[in-house]
């Protein structure tokens, strides 16, 4: 399996401003996860939901660096918008598709907002989650790579009338 740098990028150019701030949130190995594919009761995907956004921000509280940060940024979110990709380290190997499991990236990126990371989850502040498949964890990890974004910076606007 292919690991890869989150966020690896070529220097910025010369004048550019600071380079984004990228900070890694990884939750408890061995949670339960939702899949889109599942079914299960409402309450018991409630318990899990809360589960999740409760591990994302105890993660953002043990992370120093990111604790740093906010504190700097308060009362203020860190972030006015960011990137997020969100990577799941599967238990097991065998095929997969990342992006099932978006319930889950998205009950951690509520505990995000929870933590002040962002004030919203919102298309206006948020790229992704855009998921990928990491390496194999014992009893399965999702991580966050959350990437501070520029105030231009975002993806094409598909819908600008350009024609190809």
């Amino acid at each position: 399996m292919t690991t890869f740098p989150p966020f690896a990028s070529a220097p910025a150019p010369a004048g550019a401003g600071p380079a984004p701030r990228v900070f890694t949130v990884t939750l408890p190995a061995g949670l339960p996860l939702l899949n889109a594919n599942q079914r299960p009761h409402y309450r018991r995907r409630a318990e899990i939901t809360k589960r999740l956004r409760g591990a994302a921000m105890e993660a953002v509280s043990e992370h120093r660096a990111l604790m740093v940060a906010l504190a700097a940024s308060s009362p203020e979110p860190l972030f006015q918008r960011a990137h997020v990709l969100g990577i799941l380290h599967p238990s097991t190997r065998g095929r997969r598709d990342p992006a099932n499991w978006y319930p889950s990236f998205k009950a951690a990126i509520d505990g995000l907002v929870d933590a002040g990371v962002l004030e919203d989850d919102d298309h206006t502040r948020l790229l992704g989650p855009d998921m990928r498949l990491g390496s194999l964890v014992k009893g399965g990890q999702l991580a966050l790579c959350v990437r501070e974004l520029g105030s231009g910076e975002g993806w094409i606007d598909l819908g600008s009338g350009a024609t190809g």
